[in-house]
């Protein structure tokens, strides 16, 4: 699994306009989802995520309650290493990534995290404002 973790002063998902997930002061974490990727190892993400030291005074978002939006984003897995158009192949299929991306906001949830998400399948409008700005890429496809 990947994830860009960004800190934002507030951040929304609209689908048809119509708003789905919204945030003030928290973490808008985009999170993508490769063929190899278990219930494991979004839990493993899920504690990343909540305990990383990236908000003011080097707090996270288990130490300030700070809420979390968690967008599935398929092409963090893009291949560009050829040519101009991208490679989708890295990229689970959404009946693996789904599951998996839905796991990682439960196991986020579990650690008493307030959890906001986009909505899978859906053309999204995502809107953030960028606080430092603070922008981290979890990588934990060989970890």
């Amino acid at each position: 699994m990947r994830a860009v973790v960004q800190t934002v002063s507030q951040a929304s998902v609209t689908v048809d306009s119509e708003v789905v997930g919204s945030i003030r002061d928290g973490l808008l974490v985009l999170v993508g989802v490769t063929h190899t990727d278990t219930a494991a190892t979004a839990e493993k993400l899920a504690g990343r995520i909540h305990t990383l030291r990236i908000l003011d005074g080097e707090k996270s978002a288990a130490d300030t309650g700070a809420p979390v939006l968690l967008v599935s984003q398929f092409t963090l897995y893009a291949d560009t290493s050829r040519g101009r158009r991208p490679g989708w192949q890295k990229a689970a299929p959404a009946e693996i990534a789904e599951p998996l991306v839905t796991a990682v906001a439960e196991a986020l949830r579990a650690r008493g995290a307030h959890v906001e998400t986009g909505r899978f399948r859906a053309h999204m409008l995502v809107e953030s404002v960028n606080v430092g700005p603070r922008t981290i890429i979890l990588d934990l496809e060989n970890s």
